[in-house]
């Protein structure tokens, strides 16, 4: 890939107002957005804004610089979390929040073997109803953050009898090696004032309250319960802690 020398001034002038620097400490996150992006959801086209962020060990106010690295690195090789944002997300008094972890065979396939795809688009669906929130999709978490070829392994195991806590240790991993520290920089730059999150997970509610976000609530998100996936459910309840709703994977 050829390597940008100079910026064009016209270019750098459309595209810095939309870069937001928030230092970390292991160097910084670039924030670009917003975007208007036009989702598709259930026969209705939802307006949200999206936001995309980028990390990078280099902390400078000086946007240019990091843009004009940008073609001499092959960032398709590596994943990028994004946010859609619908609504006064910053303004709001009640605003709807989801850390979504990404599941390609979920999300992009549709696969029945877990909920994600069900829960990504219903969440979307929630926040629009509502009408002010947030839906993070978050990069380098497939499979619990042990990656799409470890969760193909992981598969092939659970095709032979171990559940999907239980695959992912027989392969060295822990059951959920999840970091939220990214996704809560981000929400935090974004919204200052409570949010309810959209979860089953209480590790997710614990990673906001331990960064400070104050939570004023929960939204259980469970459906599309089918013979493929009612033992990802009910190990998802007895196993990993998730909060179970009543009727759900028969769970008494």
């Amino acid at each position: 890939m050829s390597e940008v020398t100079s910026l064009d001034p016209a270019v750098l002038a459309l595209l810095e107002p939309k870069v937001r620097l928030i230092e970390t400490e292991q160097g910084a996150i670039y924030l670009v957005g917003p975007i208007r992006l036009p989702v598709h959801v259930e026969g209705e086209t939802i307006e949200f804004k999206w936001y995309c962020w980028l990390n990078c060990t280099e902390v400078t106010d000086r946007f240019e610089r990091i843009i004009e690295k940008l073609s001499s690195i092959n960032l398709a090789e590596y994943q990028q979390s994004s946010v859609l944002v619908h609504g006064d997300f910053e303004n709001a008094e009640h605003a709807w929040v989801r850390l979504h972890s990404i599941c390609h065979t979920g999300d992009i396939f549709g696969s029945k073997r877990c909920d994600c795809g069900f829960q990504l688009k219903q969440s979307m669906k929630k926040i629009a109803e509502h009408g002010a929130g947030a839906l993070f999709y978050l990069a380098n978490q497939e499979g619990r953050g042990i990656g799409l070829f470890s969760k193909a392994l992981a598969y092939i195991l659970q095709e032979n009898g171990y559940d999907t806590v239980d695959a992912n240790l027989k392969l060295g991993f822990v059951d959920d090696a999840r970091n939220y520290g990214d996704a809560i920089r981000v929400l935090q730059a974004l919204r200052k004032k409570p949010v309810t999150l959209i979860t089953n997970n209480p590790k997710k509610l614990e990673a906001l309250q331990k960064s400070g976000m104050e939570v004023e609530g929960r939204v259980p998100l469970w459906g599309d319960v089918s013979e493929y996936n009612e033992a990802y459910l009910q190990t998802k309840i007895r196993r990993s802690g998730h909060i179970g709703t009543e009727g759900c994977c028969n769970n008494d």
